[in-house]
């Protein structure tokens, strides 16, 4: 396909054109799209199949190919270590391209009636951080701004929101080339939070979504709890001394934490920014953050997304 076209379609990328994308992928695969239903339309459209047990994920253009081959490979490696991980369906080659958009396939985790704790989430961390990557998987090093930059190229904000996004992302490169980590590289999940666990019907936590799984300093996956609890406050001191206890370390007393901090705090809103003309809703949160990134010093009331 032209790449005008694939440009096109990620700019549109709605429930009904992921969901064209959607069902030319069944196809493709020889799976039955009839009542699939969407679950999710954010950095990916997620869908469920009603003929079985899976869910298509359709990521929103090309851009996301590299990232789509290495949340299968990731899953693949983890599975096969006997890891906690989502299943990617096999027997598959994957992902496919349609349209410019990946496409990938996973088995349906059958939820239990409760969520996955803050004391798992340090659990499923501190076994991920301890584990060896093979010498055949091929990671990447962890990318702070890769879809930030993508996400401002074609994000429908006003200019001056945008000068001074680009303005922060400068800031925020220079903060984080002076890191100084305190421990080796390993497997880095890249987007550790507790919403990437589902608790399946037989007990089990499972960790999910490896699009930015990597090859990097664990710190980089302790920053997103520590930043929902010192920063915006969305979980107990209870919670979080749960997270401390399983994990062993508190980000927050690492002299890096701050520039953790403003970088999780800009990608949290370059994220929701992408989907403000979905609904008026997303709209009001977006300038929430927005005008909380422009004072340092103020309150964090942002809403969990």
């Amino acid at each position: 396909m032209a790449a005008d076209a694939a440009q096109g379609s990620e700019k549109g990328f709605t429930e009904a054109a992921a969901t064209r994308v959607m069902t030319a992928a069944c196809r493709a695969a020889g799976l039955d799209d009839r009542g699939a239903e969407l679950i999710r339309l954010g950095e990916n459209a997620l869908f469920r199949l009603a003929s079985v047990p899976v869910i298509v994920r359709v990521a929103r253009g090309p851009e996301w190919l590299t990232k789509a081959r290495n949340e299968v490979a990731v899953s693949r490696w983890l599975t096969g270590e006997g890891f906690p991980a989502t299943r990617a369906v096999e027997d598959l080659e994957q992902p496919l391209v349609i349209d410019g958009h990946p496409v990938t396939f996973w088995h349906l985790i059958v939820e239990a009636d409760r969520k996955a704790t803050y004391g798992e989430l340090g659990g499923v961390l501190r076994d991920l951080h301890s584990m060896t990557v093979p010498e055949g998987l091929h990671l990447p090093s962890y990318e702070p701004f890769d879809k930030s930059d993508v996400r401002l190229d074609k994000a429908v904000i006003p200019d001056d929101d945008k000068t001074f996004l680009r303005k922060r992302a400068r800031e925020l490169r220079d903060k984080c080339a002076e890191l100084r980590f305190e421990t080796p590289k390993g497997p880095v999940h890249g987007d550790a939070h507790v919403q990437n666990l589902m608790v399946d019907i037989q007990g089990r936590v499972i960790l999910i979504d490896f699009e930015v799984f990597c090859f990097d300093h664990p710190e980089w996956d302790l920053m997103v709890t520590s930043v929902e609890h010192h920063s915006l406050g969305w979980q107990t001191d209870e919670q979080y001394a749960d997270f401390v206890g399983a994990y062993g370390r508190d980000l927050y007393d690492w002299e890096g934490y701050a520039t953790l901090r403003g970088l999780q705090e800009f990608n949290m809103t370059t994220w929701l920014m992408q989907n403000v003309k979905v609904s008026e809703r997303v709209a009001d949160e977006y300038r929430r953050r927005i005008a909380a990134l422009r004072d340092d010093d103020g309150p964090r009331d942002w809403r969990p997304w």
